[in-house]
């Protein structure tokens, strides 16, 4: 079991920039508006040889329960008690406050291990906030930068203290706390076999603001790991959450909600929608979540568009189904709209859900490892030039320039994810009809409905060019 440690403190003193610090990747969105983290995230965080399971939570607020404060407060909450350790976070630069008090006060009434750190503390900022923070009676407050990287040999001692603390209250999950692992993390740079298969099947849920994103990433996991409520725009990081489904482990990424690009005009939001586009990027498979009562709006057709010409796999999810009237007839519009504006993905999966009450949840991850599946499929050489030779004796390419005929003389697949054809021929040009027309045989014969496909042309060189 890894050591686990939650950064807790009030809104804007610095939480997210040490996360960011101590995982060694710009993960949490950062701002200096207050109160930009609300959702807790997990990463695996590492001081010089210690690793440990790490939590970004929300600024600690006194309100009421029923708020979005609240709710984010019971997030932290959550965290803290997976947590055995906790690093409490003070602005150095503005001295101990009366909501620093507080929570200080709450913490030591969870009688749980706690480092307190005065952030900001470069240079001699810092210096009457640190003399303040004794009177808080969590211990020897430390003086770290985490913006700068300062305090960090101090940091990593008191933390390597709790680890070994823990160890002696905990034998049987005692770990050593100066071990490096070598093996936590995979750069991505090293995977350089595209078949081969993925340990872990990175899943995004995208969709407009209020779609049920969150929601429904909690109805798949079975509690209440996402803030929600009727609110629009509560997420803003994309947050990765590790879970695992039957047999496939999965990395589920909530997001922000996407907007129209005229329409956003806040910075943060601006962040939001670029992590979120970064998950997608990022991502093996996109379930595209919308309003089933309002389905396949413009900006659900824009994500959907980005998404595949990305060569992500795409699901399509009507999500509130179950306030929907006339099913049949909304889901022939639904079918309609997909079949007339995504031609360059044919077939693409649709699941009618209902995240709040869980009705057809059950059928999402199904159809998730099928195009997961289908997006991963190699086809052998043979069988595609047996399939070109037919579709070309059924309708012949067109004249190419100068009225020559183009000649599609071989194929192979050069590569999944997506899956990805290299045709080679006479002429270096062909019509956007025709290939979409390949692509259609492609997914009709091959069984690849919903998957973006590839097709790319390269002329053969002729070796009678240079003879004279």
């Amino acid at each position: 079991m890894a050591f686990t440690i939650a950064i807790v403190g009030r809104p804007n003193v610095g939480k997210s920039t040490l996360f960011n610090r101590l995982v060694g990747k710009r993960l949490a969105l950062v701002d200096d508006t207050p109160g930009v983290t609300r959702d807790r995230r997990e990463g695996e965080g590492r001081i010089a040889g210690l690793h440990f399971s790490l939590f970004d939570t929300a600024g600690l607020e006194d309100a009421d329960a029923a708020s979005m404060e609240g709710r984010m407060q019971r997030q932290t909450e959550t965290a803290l008690d997976d947590a055995d350790l906790a690093l409490m976070l003070i602005d150095g630069r503005a001295g101990v406050t009366p909501l620093d008090q507080h929570f200080a006060g709450w913490l030591r009434r969870r009688n749980q291990p706690v480092l307190l750190l005065a952030n900001k503390c470069e240079g001699a900022a810092g210096t009457g906030g640190m003399a303040e923070a004794w009177s808080l009676g969590l211990g020897e407050p430390l003086a770290i930068s985490a913006a700068h990287g300062e305090g960090l040999v101090a940091l990593h001692d008191g933390i390597l203290a709790a680890m070994e603390a823990h160890a002696l209250a905990n034998p049987v999950a005692a770990v050593d706390a100066a071990e490096i692992d070598e093996t936590r993390e995979i750069d991505d740079a090293d995977q350089d076999d595209e078949d081969e298969v993925d340990p872990i099947l990175q899943l995004a849920i995208l969709g407009r603001p209020n779609a049920g994103k969150s929601t429904l990433v909690n109805r798949l996991l079975g509690e209440e790991r996402q803030i929600t409520g009727p609110e629009p725009g509560l997420t803003r990081d994309a947050i990765g959450i590790a879970w695992q489904w039957r047999e496939q482990k999965i990395r589920l990424i909530d997001t922000a909600g996407l907007r129209k690009q005229a329409k956003v005009t806040e910075k943060l939001e601006k962040l939001a929608a670029d992590d979120a586009v970064r998950a997608m990027e990022y991502a093996q498979v996109v379930v595209l979540l919308l309003d089933a009562r309002a389905p396949l709006e413009r900006q659900d057709l824009n994500i959907a568009a980005r998404t595949l010409e990305e060569g992500r796999a795409l699901i399509v999810a009507a999500n509130k189904w179950d306030l929907v009237t006339d099913r049949r007839a909304a889901m022939g519009r639904l079918r309609d709209r997909l079949e007339t504006s995504l031609t360059q993905a044919r077939g693409v999966p649709v699941v009618t859900l209902s995240a709040l009450t869980g009705q057809g949840v059950e059928n999402l991850m199904p159809a998730v490892t099928g195009v997961y599946k289908r997006w991963r499929h190699r086809i052998s050489t043979a069988a595609l030039n047996r399939w070109l030779k037919d579709m070309t004796e059924s309708h012949p390419p067109p004249l190419g320039q100068h009225g020559r005929r183009i000649r599609l003389r071989y194929m192979t697949q050069a590569k999944t994810r997506p899956p990805t054809f290299v045709i080679f021929s006479n002429l270096p040009d062909l019509p956007d009809a025709y290939t979409r027309y390949l692509q259609n045989g492609l997914r009709e014969k091959f069984d690849l409905p919903g998957v973006p496909l590839r097709i790319l042309l390269r002329q053969q060189d002729n070796p009678y060019a240079d003879r004279k």
